[in-house]
């Protein structure tokens, strides 16, 4: 049983007033969390701490059951109340008292503090097909994880504490009632051996065409490249580049009723991180709630695995010179003619 809530839409962009932490320094991003956690504390004491608003846990919490939909999976009031506890302390800051994001040290974070009672529910990073309900395990893998470049830091906390939180928050949103928990994507073994020339080469030529990452990513490569690319993996050569081919494009998603950029993968952080193996299970499943579908069993394994390599190349290259260079020169080329095509009749040589 699959709700229609849970389809991969557009990507959203939201706004806020303080600058995304994607493209903050390390100091700066330290800092500016410092102040939020610092008045995230204060809204617990200058609002009577909100408990009063908290829900009332006095049944458990029934769970989407698959093998018995009349039989739903009873989470326990104890470990309700045990999860309440360690989300007042832990999330309410940022994530509300009512799970909704809009805790008091969310305010003007971007990205905003996930929503978890939303009707559009949907979770980016959950390592099952974009849109669909993540595993405890995937939730837990998250947590503990952290999404770098946002507020979203890495929690060391014992497992079942986390896993105790991940249970009230559920209990935010009756989806957890009414759809069962995706199929985690399974990563296949590296073709290519770990990061090779052979990988990066060909997944820079996929990722210019045949995936079209750059319909919403960068172009890292020129237009004479992509021209030939294109035409060596597809037959098609793609000759129609935006103005601003070497910037992402923003993208409206109807699931977060605005638009967010998509990654810059040689300037930003990548939030569920940037190696091969990490950038393979998200390009695998792709990203719940925005344009970014799952490539799983879309292009071949090895495929995946190859754009992996190539995106993880551009991010090693982040704010290094060589990096700075390869773009101004990118920047800086005239714009590419292709090859007149053969008049009717006549034989390409």
């Amino acid at each position: 049983m699959k709700s229609k809530r849970f389809q991969a839409q557009n990507r959203s962009l939201a706004s806020g007033h303080m600058r995304p932490f994607s493209v903050m320094s390390q100091t700066e991003m330290w800092r500016n969390l410092s102040v939020l956690l610092v008045a995230g504390s204060f809204g617990l004491t200058t609002v009577g701490c909100d408990w009063q608003k908290m829900q009332e846990i006095e049944e458990p919490f029934k769970l989407y059951n698959p093998e018995d939909e009349e039989k739903p999976l009873l989470v326990s009031v104890d470990r309700l109340k045990r999860g309440q506890e360690q989300y007042i302390l832990y999330c309410r800051a940022c994530h509300g008292v009512n799970g909704d994001g809009k805790g008091p040290a969310g305010i003007g974070l971007i990205p905003p503090p996930r929503n978890f009672a939303s009707e559009e529910l949907a979770f980016k990073f959950g390592g099952v097909a974009a849109g669909e309900l993540p595993t405890d395990e995937e939730l837990l893998r998250v947590i503990k994880g952290g999404l770098s470049g946002t507020a979203m830091l890495p929690w060391d906390l014992p497992d079942e504490t986390i896993l105790d939180i991940i249970q009230y928050i559920k209990t935010f949103n009756p989806v957890w009632t009414e759809d069962e928990v995706g199929e985690v994507i399974e990563i296949s073994e590296d073709p290519w051996g770990g990061t090779s020339t052979a990988a990066i080469a060909a997944g820079e030529k996929l990722y210019h065409s045949k995936a079209q990452c750059v319909l919403c990513h960068p172009y890292y490569g020129s237009q004479e490249d992509v021209y030939k690319w294109s035409m060596e993996l597809t037959g098609r050569a793609s000759t129609n580049f935006r103005e601003d081919m070497y910037e992402p494009q923003a993208k409206m998603s109807e699931t977060y009723g605005n638009k967010l950029l998509p990654i810059d993968f040689g300037r930003q952080p990548i939030k569920a991180g940037g190696t091969p193996k990490e950038l393979f299970k998200t390009i695998a499943s792709g990203i719940g709630g925005t344009a970014m579908p799952m490539w799983k069993d879309a292009i071949p394994d090895e495929e995946i695995w190859a754009i992996s390599h190539y995106v993880s190349h551009i991010h090693q290259m982040k704010d290094k010179p060589a990096y700075k260079e390869m773009m101004a020169k990118l920047k800086a080329a005239p714009p590419y003619t292709p090859p007149a095509e053969p008049a009717e009749g006549e034989d390409a040589e």
